[in-house]
């Protein structure tokens, strides 16, 4: 199953959830309204009442739920108890997590995420929380940190990566918060029964109406989480599955389940009240459900899921073992050799040899080249520049110094925008660095630099990135001019950011099909077109009609490149966003072909396709040829 199968699956799971939660509550409405008829008899209008008041409880416990989650990621985190990790910190091994998610996302085409530690948690878990990658983040316990070495936990990040990419992290919000509205009608009948009353006739309808809406409630709850359960089990059956794909390797994601089923603390959670809500985010069972209420398939079928021939006599020797020497993480990494062995990048001027379904296959599933790639890019990456992205007051000026343009007299417009809205030492240390060491960048460092110095600009108060916003859509649509990689990365930038300020708002699947859009395919497609081949009329011709063959064989719109070049796009990315998954794996075909109608794209070619796809929720992996290149 790919990216954009997984896609409509997950809108699918959203739709059935609506409806499962629909029929909890018809089914909670209908007892509480029997025990008042039982009591009561047939009074209408104190049924009514009951009726409008069950649904309000509900509703509005649901909507109170999800104003407190509209944050996104880092608010569902620091709920949860979630320490941000520091972007320079000293301790060992927060440094191997930064590492080894800032490669995973680099790897994924994704944001890297918000960082946070559960540092009182002894236990071994993890979750990833958000309503888009531009705002989600990744929490992971101190015991995972402490227990598992660098493989084991590149296998868990590589699991919670899967619900990242996947679109299972919105889902998980709203099963928080839909869920939250059930369980309101069972506290409120708790809390009163607590309190208790007087011994008058009054009190004690009050205290009979409590009881009942706490074994109404509590039912609830029975049927909230089995929609739990159901929704859960398969999506980490599928994560893990996910996770070896990506690292190629089964061995790191089942020592991380052996040491969960070894170890006594296991992946249980010491605050049972957080566990219970967050269990079907957990990268293990965090609270200890079995049956039809467990989140999670039994701890030894996903290790032998993993490993075929392991036996459970084999954990109970690992359980005596590590009862007597529990294991460290740092300690295996140094005697296994754990080290990071970079890879190398290809030439400058290499010609990789692609096929549309062979990208769009690789759409949100990154392998094991794609995890080398990262490590190349990363470590080939200057030193400085890897320290800039992560520095508060130097992050603005590198980024907005990746968008400058090559041609001097474009750039000597560019800087006057800087200027006016964000001072003379933000732009002249834009172009410093756009003389220096951005030059030296090669075109496969440019978006994974861009993406490690995210979350220090998605911290930045909401004042300053409003205008940080308006600087880069004013240094990328000055006059019209700057390149095609230009725009899109300055639109990329755009995207990420405003999600990032209200991820709620942008948390939705889209549904358009591709002959609703056929302007806009055709527009996208002339533009590809025509950077790609500038100057030859008849080469952007024919990889215009490569790309619309692609996506509408059926319709014939002439080739005609907007005038206005690649500021036409601005028109056209909301209606390309909001199609439907399996229709954006059309378009991503449709652009491949575009950019490639001869079978073979340059490096830099490659990397405004990964852009691109990026703008539209698409995450491509950095290795885009896998099947070879040529020099």
């Amino acid at each position: 199953m790919n990216f954009f199968e997984q896609q409509t699956k997950a809108r699918r799971n959203s739709t059935r959830l609506v409806v499962l939660f629909a029929l909890a509550v018809i089914g909670m409405v209908l007892a509480i309204d029997l025990a008042v008829l039982l009591v009561a008899g047939a009074n209408w209008p104190l049924l009514a009442v009951v009726t409008l008041g069950t649904l309000a409880v509900i509703g509005l416990g649901s909507l109170y739920r999800l104003a407190t989650l509209r944050g996104g990621g880092d608010a569902v985190a620091l709920q949860f108890g979630g320490t941000p990790v520091p972007q320079d910190t000293g301790d060992a091994s927060l440094r191997r997590l930064r590492n080894v998610v800032e490669e995973i996302a680099i790897a994924s085409g994704v944001p890297v995420p918000g960082l946070y530690v559960m540092e009182g948690e002894s236990a071994i878990n993890a979750f990833a929380a958000g309503y888009s990658p531009s705002d989600a983040a990744i929490a992971v316990t101190r015991g995972a940190l402490d227990r598992l070495n660098r493989d084991e936990l590149q296998g868990v990040i590589a699991h919670e990566f899967s619900h990242v990419a996947n679109g299972d992290m919105r889902l998980n919000i709203r099963l928080m918060g839909v869920l939250f509205g059930i369980l309101m009608i069972s506290l409120i009948g708790r809390k009163v029964l607590y309190l208790g009353g007087s011994r008058d006739r009054n009190a004690a309808a009050v205290m009979m109406a409590a009881l009942v809406a706490l074994v109404v409630g509590s039912i609830g709850m029975f049927f909230g989480r089995m929609i739990k359960a159901s929704v859960s089990r398969s999506r980490e059956r599928l994560a893990d599955a996910s996770a070896v794909q990506f690292t190629r390797q089964t061995t790191g994601l089942a020592g991380a389940l052996k040491k969960i089923a070894g170890l006594p603390d296991g992946a249980r959670l010491s605050d049972r009240a957080d566990a219970e809500e967050a269990s079907h985010m957990l990268f293990g069972d965090g609270v200890g459900f079995s049956g039809l209420f467990a989140t999670h398939p039994p701890i030894l079928e996903r290790i032998q899921a993993l490993e075929p021939g392991f036996r459970g006599e084999q954990l109970e020797g690992l359980r005596r073992q590590w009862s007597l020497t529990p294991p460290s993480g740092l300690q295996e990494d140094r005697m296994m050799g754990l080290d990071v062995h970079a890879g190398r990048l290809p030439a400058h001027d290499a010609r990789l040899d692609v096929t549309p379904p062979m990208v769009a296959a690789q759409v949100g599933h990154p392998e094991v080249d794609d995890y080398q790639r990262a490590d190349a890019i990363v470590h080939g990456m200057p030193a400085s520049l890897r320290s800039l992205a992560q520095s508060r007051e130097a992050v603005v000026p590198l980024v907005l110094g990746l968008l400058l343009d090559d041609d001097a007299a474009l750039r000597g417009r560019q800087l006057p925008e800087i200027t006016a809205r964000l001072g003379d030492e933000v732009a002249r240390g834009a172009k410093a660095l756009h003389g220096g060491d951005l030059q030296a960048l090669h075109p496969m460092q440019r978006l994974p630099l861009a993406a490690l110095a995210f979350p220090v600009l998605r911290r930045r108060p909401r004042p300053e990135l409003e205008t940080l916003l308006d600087t880069v859509h004013a240094v990328v649509h000055c006059d019209g001019k700057v390149s095609l990689f230009e725009y899109c990365l300055g639109r990329l930038l755009e995207v990420q950011l405003r999600e990032s300020l209200d991820p709620r708002r942008h948390a939705r699947f889209g549904r358009r099909k591709p002959g609703s859009v056929r302007e806009e395919f055709a527009t996208l497609l002339a533009v590809v077109a025509h950077a790609g081949n500038p100057g030859d009329p008849a080469a952007a011709q024919r990889a215009y009609l490569a790309g619309l063959q692609r996506v509408l064989p059926r319709d014939h719109l002439p080739y005609a490149p907007p005038t206005n070049g690649v500021l036409a796009l601005d028109e056209v990315w909301p209606a390309l966003d909001a199609l439907e998954p399996l229709a954006k794996q059309l378009m991503v075909e449709a652009v491949t072909a575009a950019a490639s109608h001869d079978g073979r794209i340059s490096v830099a070619e490659a990397e405004l396709l990964r852009t691109i796809c990026g703008v539209l929720h698409c995450p491509l992996p950095p290795d885009v040829a896998r099947i070879g290149t040529a020099g």
